[in-house]
């Protein structure tokens, strides 16, 4: 069985953009030599949101990527640059990754926030909007 990761990122401010871009590119590739990791793509909606799915052999793999790298580098930088900031993880028979539909339905359900400085109102009340994904299914992430 394998595990999904699904993160939703709100950045604050286009300020921060030219950081958090630099910071995705490096985990991006990061991610597709990763252990373990088994497919993933990344949306970008209006509004600088940012949802992430990916699909991982396990739970270990998954916490060996999260723990290590470009994405601990970036983890903490989030607190300022968001003010939206969740994920959920679940366990999935399927090897395809969920839609953008249940990746939302599961992140309003069972998501976790996390820690933000200067959370929005949606992040307090944990209201997300669905994904307005406008026809596509976001990048893919093959891992190498």
């Amino acid at each position: 069985m394998a595990l999904v990761s699904v993160t939703r990122l709100r950045v604050r401010s286009i300020f921060y953009l030219p950081q958090f871009f630099w910071h995705t590119f490096k985990v991006q590739r990061q991610a597709k030599s990763a252990p373990g990791m088994l497919a993933g793509r990344l949306m970008l909606e209006a509004r600088l949101v940012f949802w992430t799915a990916t699909l991982w052999q396990g739970e270990a793999a998954m916490r060996s990527f999260r723990s290590s790298g470009a994405h601990m580098k970036a983890m903490p930088k989030l607190l300022d640059w968001c003010d939206e900031a969740s994920y959920v993880h679940w366990e999935h028979e399927s090897a395809e990754l969920p839609s953008w539909t249940e990746a939302h339905r599961r992140m309003v359900t069972e998501g976790k926030l996390s820690k933000v400085k200067n959370p929005s109102a949606a992040q307090s009340a944990k209201k997300f909007p669905e994904p307005r994904k406008g026809g596509s299914e976001g990048q893919r992430l093959n891992p190498a």
